[in-house]
């Protein structure tokens, strides 16, 4: 089965811009950047050709000689049985972290061969920069992220109809009830398997729960290895530390990220570059805590409190141990790890309709908390998430008594509907969350 994945669309559109420059595409490891390249090449373009500098180590010699685009590109052609043409071509630097020279070319292409499509990718690219002290062509690159497949995108590929139906509304009003229980069958689905293309694909192809589990496992693994391979010696036993206690960090009821629990005694000190690793890996996202929701929101971020959330849903509930059976037919205990996979969920829909800045998250002096407020345009919008139907708790009215926000928004598995500046939406739309604003009443 094959994937439609949005980012191919973004990939159009710097195709046809007058000011492209050449792509440099970030993301955690098997999220599908390489796929997605390959297949926005085979899409839009003649030819497509790849040039990967950890198989074929030999180009680092290339680049290491000239970075002047038209010696370049007679030299690699040598290398691939497609023809290299400008405005035909799609040219694809795979693994570019292992090489730094064919890093720097990026500017050149810039500069004196713009009508050249050039693409750039690489395992654990923010890692490998920052530890080897990279030079990265700043302002000469579009820097492009790409996450995990989110709800809708899963969605498209295991229910066309109800996809098209969700993707033409027009109003705010109940959705049909078959329509939500279809929402809520696949939306369960994806929080077994979460956004990794290969764990999707097998899901979808009724590979059986026990392929799905292998290959989120699999994952994993390879994660742990990078640790070994990519990180400092003296930072890997807390990096791997860091990442296993990620569970315990959220299922407690306040989700806040506390030292202590990775370890006695730990101090963020320790612990900060461990963190800055697992963010550049596209490992975690990193959600900080407002004083109170001003404009722009980073003014008024603590530093010093933050929650964590995993890259991946599915990769999160692998990480827990917790029985894919366990999400479709929920027993007694699952309630607040219920909750984190919930958020982690929804966070996954929103991270890409957030312009490369994360959501934040607000605490009142006394117990309330919103999971995520999003700075939208102009406006700042809380957001709760509940993982079923329960919607009890008061924390959105204290803060929309304290300050008066034009909208609201609340995800559970409740239906659609928009009351008194209040979105009550499923969780599962929240990939459409632009497409739902938009709907709202003006003047609201």
């Amino acid at each position: 089965m094959e994937i439609q994945r949005d980012i191919i669309q973004t990939f159009k559109r710097w195709q046809s811009s007058p000011s492209r420059q050449p792509i440099l595409l970030k993301g955690a490891r098997q999220i599908g950047k390489t796929w997605a390249m390959q297949q926005f090449g085979k899409e839009c373009f003649e030819h497509c050709v790849k040039f990967d500098f950890d198989r074929q180590p030999e180009l680092k010699s290339l680049f290491q000689v000239t970075k002047e685009p038209s010696r370049l590109l007679k030299e690699l052609s040598l290398y691939c049985e497609q023809p290299i043409k400008p405005g035909k071509t799609l040219i694809i630097f795979d693994e570019i972290q292992e090489c730094e020279e064919a890093l720097n070319s990026l500017k050149y292409f810039s500069e004196d061969a713009p009508l050249y499509h050039v693409m750039a990718a690489g395992s654990l690219l923010g890692v490998a920069v920052r530890q080897r002290r990279m030079t990265v062509p700043v302002g000469k690159v579009n820097v492009l992220h790409m996450h995990p497949l989110t709800f809708k995108e899963f969605l498209r590929a295991s229910d066309a109809r109800t996809y098209e139906y969700i993707d033409n509304l027009t109003q705010l009003d109940h959705l049909p009830e078959i329509i939500l229980n279809k929402l809520r069958t696949e939306y369960r689905r994806y929080s077994i398997c979460g956004g990794m293309p290969r764990a999707v694909v097998s899901l979808l192809d009724d590979s059986g729960l026990s392929v799905v589990e292998g290959i989120l496992q699999d994952i994993l693994d390879l994660y742990e290895l990078d640790f070994s391979r990519y990180a400092e010696s003296r930072e890997i036993p807390r990096i791997h530390a860091l990442w296993h206690t990620l569970p315990s960090q959220l299922s407690k009821e306040n989700r806040k990220f506390i030292y202590k629990v990775i370890k006695s005694g730990a101090r963020s000190k320790d612990y900060e570059d461990a963190l800055m690793w697992l963010e550049e890996a596209g490992m975690i996202h990193r959600i900080y805590n407002i004083s109170r929701p001003g404009m722009p929101l980073s003014a008024y971020q603590n530093p010093d409190a933050f929650k964590v959330y995993a890259c991946d849903c599915g990769l999160l509930r692998r990480l827990a141990h917790v029985p894919a059976t366990v999400v479709t037919s929920p027993i007694a205990g699952y309630t607040e790890f219920k909750g984190a996979i919930a958020e982690n969920a929804v966070l996954q829909s929103l991270i890409p309709h957030c312009d490369g800045f994360a959501p934040s998250y607000w605490t009142s002096a006394a117990s309330a908390e919103v999971e995520f407020v999003w700075q939208h345009g102009t406006d700042i919008i809380p957001i709760e998430v509940k993982a079923e139907n329960n919607i009890s708790g008061n924390s959105l009215s204290v803060y929309n008594g304290k300050y008066h926000p034009r909208l609201r928004i609340r995800f559970s598995m409740r239906n659609l509907q928009y009351n008194g500046g209040l979105l009550s939406c499923p969780s599962p739309l929240a990939g459409w969350i632009d497409k739902l604003l938009e709907l709202v009443p003006s003047g609201q």
